[in-house]
């Protein structure tokens, strides 16, 4: 089949199938027309990677398990620690989003939101220079 069957039966755009084949992950046949040729095989391996990917792993990740599925003899402990091992790096992240939270919301609600120039939130992001450059030069400024 062409790549727009596979991408209809896989759910991914023929964009996507076609870098997953620049990077190695599917390898489809070739017709007598050089055009590419998808088998159900690519499909289903396509459809693998689509729910890979939505899960939040990367490419490599997806190589890993790629390589660990279609290894009949794999140790599932191995696919273990490649999911555990990004579940750890999604609760890192999680954590990261939170501080990041905390930290604005804080900002926000320091920021008195009127016609004065001086604003914590930019503040905060000039890492504190801003407010002493702005009393500086007498510079006026509409806070956030």
């Amino acid at each position: 089949m062409n790549v727009s069957e596979a991408a209809h039966r896989s759910g991914l755009p023929a964009k996507t199938i076609r870098y997953y084949e620049d990077v190695g992950l599917v390898s489809p046949g070739r017709a007598a027309n050089g055009y590419r040729d998808y088998s159900d095989d690519d499909v289903h391996s396509l459809a693998f990677l689509r729910r890979a990917r939505g899960l939040g792993f990367s490419i490599e990740e997806c190589r890993q398990l790629m390589a660990l599925y279609r290894d009949k003899s794999r140790a599932s402990h191995d696919v273990r620690e490649i999911a555990s091992a990004h579940v750890a790096a999604i609760d890192d992240k999680i954590a990261e989003l939170q501080s990041m939270r905390r930290t604005l919301d804080t900002l926000v609600r320091a920021c008195h939101g009127d016609s004065r120039p001086d604003c914590p939130i930019l503040e905060d992001m000039a890492g504190g220079e801003l407010a002493g450059a702005r009393k500086a030069d007498g510079a006026k400024g509409a806070c956030c």
